[in-house]
């Protein structure tokens, strides 16, 4: 449960899959986006998360499928929301970029940007069984879905 240390090559193309569009995004930030007001302790809480994500993802070996079993299901399922992680980033990026179309919901799941890449993580490390990414997954969802919502909640009113 602990994991096997060593690097993954599943680690770094999740994290690919994470930070090109986050990189492309910080340079096409939604018309009327305002990080101002964010909570501290949400912000510290993501930050920590995303270190932690980060090496987690990246240091344990754990997340590779070697055999077609009823267990991979989790690598399935983590693997797609990934993709559709991905999809979401496409129709922000066709999209006219405002904070309505970075925030609303894609395929019914609310705060995409931060609920998909968060429960992906969940599960590859539910997948590997690996402790480590799975109580990173839990502190980077409690501050970044925590700040999405908290902007998803702003921005309505």
């Amino acid at each position: 449960m602990l994991g096997h240390f060593g690097f993954s090559y599943i680690g770094l193309i999740y994290i690919l899959m994470l930070q090109i569009p986050n990189l492309k995004w910080s340079r096409h930030k939604p018309e009327g986006y305002d990080p101002s007001g964010e909570n501290k302790i949400l912000l510290v809480i993501e930050r920590a998360g995303q270190v932690l994500c980060t090496a987690s993802i990246l240091l344990f070996t754990d997340y590779e499928p070697r055999t077609l079993e009823p267990w991979t299901a989790w690598f399935v399922i983590s693997a797609a929301l990934m993709i559709f992680y991905e999809a979401y980033w496409f129709r922000y990026f066709r999209s006219k970029q405002t904070v309505n179309d970075f925030y609303r919901p894609f395929l019914f799941v609310p705060a995409p940007g931060a609920a998909l890449p968060v429960a992906a993580f969940l599960l590859l490390g539910i997948f590997g069984k690996v402790i480590w990414l799975i109580v990173s997954s839990v502190i980077l969802g409690v501050g970044h879905i925590g700040i999405h919502l908290q902007h998803i909640y702003r921005d309505s009113r």
